[in-house]
């Protein structure tokens, strides 16, 4: 099948870091019926950081308006999705390194079945320039 790249939307909100706080907002996401392509939390500072990378933006802008979460603005991310193989991830971080593009962060897992998924993010300043280095 190859490998896919394409740029995503993803959007964050903080919590307070104690139990219960993601599946609160995961619950509430599922039971809205919004699909997400990819999630992450991590702490920061004394509250939780939730990045929710939608499959329908617009869909997950209502639902935290109804909810009255803060949302972050809309931001962009990039999906890679593929076969797994060795250096995957190496391959598309060696054409964003030769375009001396950044990566902010980066997410990558084997998903079974021989695919492997990763997310990354660069500075919004170098999304086009991500986007020209990886032929996309």
């Amino acid at each position: 099948m190859g490998e896919m790249i394409r740029p995503v939307d993803y959007y964050y909100i903080q919590v307070p870091d104690k139990p219960g706080e993601g599946a609160k907002v995961l619950g509430l996401l599922k039971t809205a019926g919004i699909n997400l392509l990819a999630f992450s939390g991590f702490p920061q500072g004394k509250r939780a950081q939730l990045v929710f990378v939608p499959e329908d933006s617009v869909a997950l802008v209502n639902v935290a308006k109804r909810a009255k979460w803060k949302l972050s603005p809309k931001k962009t991310g990039f999906l890679v999705q593929g076969d797994d193989r060795v250096g995957a991830c190496a391959d598309f971080m060696g054409k964003l390194a030769a375009a001396k593009v950044n990566v902010t962060a980066v997410d990558a897992v084997s998903a079974g079945a021989g695919r492997y998924g990763a997310i990354f993010w660069v500075k919004a300043r170098d999304v086009n320039r991500a986007a020209k280095a990886l032929g996309i």
